[in-house]
């Protein structure tokens, strides 16, 4: 047993003496505006699962790695009409439940569909306040860890709809709110090798973090996204991070190459980057990092990515001996004048808004549900989509990569229910700052590497103000040394804190008349062309002034696909329920 080993044992011991246990905890933090998480580790990076071998890397897609252990399946589940009513009654006997999938498309609860009001407070919500009786659901099931001495165990959480409480053998671990981020715990103190283990979560239908998820879709609860163990050396750190940009030089024929890594402790990294053929283009040797490092190398005749031809190379990361890898693609984006070019080309964005939506298993989507919509997309001349209003999973980027997507990345925000007023907006209210900072940096974080990211969105509808005005500056400066991605909102309409006008449902004479005034800014509306039942009214017209007006560049059709739900009627007859069927 090595000196880390024994160290992890022993702090194991300690916090199994002092950790909260369930039956110890109060549940407050859904209540409290100022806890977006506890416990977990620094997440905000490139989601990484390591290979113990470099053709293993190359060769196999993550969910194939020795370090990753799914835990997607059937779990025990139980369904409570609030907090109150769980800690009354914490023993009753279990139903069961297929995770990923959200609880009311399971048979417990109700689906609720609005598209602006709070369905907790549909009439004068008062943030941070929450009904008295909030549904909550208590998930449960075992699992076997398996790590070796000097490696750490972390659990991995993709997608929680509610306040999610972690529990690992009866000890409290962690606590998170914002639904479509990636959460990782180190459960190391909390568990032993090979030795059968509990993991429980409790879920709140509600927190004070719902009063930022006010989108336009399903409002449904519970695990929607995947659920797994991954393990990696000891000795990386958890704020360990990496970040490529990989843009190109003013003759469009050069491919600059930077590659950061930061590292709070020492660690050996060396890296190597392969054209489509394999072919090594260039590489880093080993080096111990502590702090931050950056390597940068010039490709000739680099092969460029765009939606049109989606060109990658690969990254290949070594790091304490352990493997990751990462799609490279090579463009240039830039907004010039009024027009935004990339490669040096305008591009006209035929663009449509997804939700994550499937009619069986509610916000969760199989890898055959992404890869089907991406396919539909393309055959019907779609080169961008909008991932209103929330980052999505790391496969749907990657397959966007492959395939040529423009993703417009939204941050997880949406405060429809307050309206746009200024002494009413959560947008303007600074006590809603950090909120509002953690949930923009949380995707920008995990998504930056993706080639196929092109625009960045700090929300949708939730007003603008103080905090989109430094959140705004924030992004920029972060962009300024990288990618130098434009920086949109739609909801700052004609003011400063947008890189182009991305308004939303516009006619087809304000595309004319903003052509014809020859606006200052690339013009993109983030929704139009509303595309429920009957409608996509006057299409033709608006892409008549799209393509004949430089600085009107497409737009994002709302929305992709209708957000029905499979039910049976009482003759035992199929049919697609909406919001009033429930």
């Amino acid at each position: 047993m090595n000196i880390i080993h024994c160290i992890i044992v022993a702090l194991a011991a300690l916090l199994g003496c002092t950790a909260i246990s369930a039956q110890e905890k109060e549940f407050t933090e859904h209540l409290d505006q100022k806890v977006v998480t506890e416990g977990k580790a620094v997440t905000r990076r490139h989601e990484t699962v390591f290979f113990d071998t470099a053709k293993d890397a190359l060769s196999t897609e993550i969910e194939a790695s020795t370090n990753y252990a799914s835990l997607n399946g059937v779990w025990d589940f139980l369904y409570y009409d609030s907090v109150q009513d769980m800690l009354a009654d914490p023993r009753k006997v279990p139903s069961t439940i297929k995770v990923p999938g959200n609880w009311e498309v399971q048979g417990f609860g109700t689906a609720i569909y609005v598209n602006h009001p709070y369905e907790f407070c549909p009439r004068n919500p008062r943030p941070p306040q929450l009904p008295d009786k909030i549904p909550t659901g208590v998930y449960s099931r075992k699992f076997t860890p398996r790590f070796g001495a000097g490696e750490k165990c972390y659990l991995n959480l993709c997608g929680v709809k509610g306040g999610a409480y972690v529990f690992v053998n009866d000890k409290f671990v962690g606590y998170s709110e914002d639904s479509k981020d990636l959460v990782r715990y180190d459960i190391t103190p909390y568990v032993e090798s090979g030795k059968e283990a509990d993991l429980r979560l409790v879920v709140t239908r509600w927190c004070t973090g719902s009063y930022l998820e006010c989108q336009d879709f399903w409002r449904i609860s519970g695990i929607e996204r995947d659920v797994y163990l991954s393990r990696e050396p000891a000795t990386v750190p958890d704020d360990f991070d990496w970040n490529v940009v990989s843009t190109l030089d003013d003759d469009l024929c050069t491919g600059d190459f930077r590659l950061s890594v930061n590292s709070s402790k020492p660690i050996n990294v060396s890296w190597t980057l392969l054209d489509a053929q394999g072919k090594e283009t260039a590489k880093g040797t080993t080096e111990t990092v502590q702090g931050v490092k950056q390597w940068q190398s010039a490709i000739k005749e680099v092969r460029k990515w765009s939606a049109e031809t989606p060109e990658l190379y690969t990254l290949l990361l070594c790091v304490e001996g352990k493997y990751a890898k990462a799609d490279v693609g090579f463009r240039r984006l830039e907004i010039v004048g009024n027009r935004f070019l990339v490669n040096g080309q305008p591009v006209k964005f035929k663009g449509v808004n997804i939700h994550e939506h499937n009619q069986f298993t509610g916000h969760y989507l199989t890898k055959e549900d992404i890869m089907t919509d991406l396919r539909l997309m393309k055959e019907h001349n779609i080169n961008a989509i909008r991932t209103s209003h929330y980052p999505l999973p790391r496969l749907f980027y990657e397959l966007c990569d492959k395939y040529g997507f423009y993703v417009y990345d939204e941050a997880n925000i949406e405060s429809h229910g307050m309206g746009y007023n200024l002494t009413r907006t959560l947008g303007n209210n600074p006590d809603w700052l950090p909120q509002h900072r953690d949930r923009i940096l949380n995707m920008y974080y995990r998504t930056r590497n993706y080639p196929c990211v092109t625009i960045l969105s700090l929300g949708n509808e939730a007003g603008n103000g103080c905090n989109f005005y430094d959140t705004y500056r924030e992004l920029k400066a972060l962009e300024k040394d990288g990618q130098n991605r434009p920086v949109c909102y739609e909801r700052a309409e004609y003011e400063w804190n947008t890189d182009m006008l991305v308004p939303q449902y516009p006619g087809a004479e304000w595309f004319r008349k903003m052509g014809e005034s020859d606006y200052p800014k690339p013009v993109v509306p983030s929704e139009y062309s509303h595309a429920m039942g009957n409608s996509n009214g006057s299409l033709d017209r608006q892409w008549k002034y799209i393509y004949e007006y430089p600085n009107l560049q497409g737009g994002f059709i709302w929305d992709w696909i209708d957000q029905g739900l499979y039910e049976t009627d009482n003759e035992g007859k199929m049919f697609w329920a909406y919001g009033g069927d429930y």
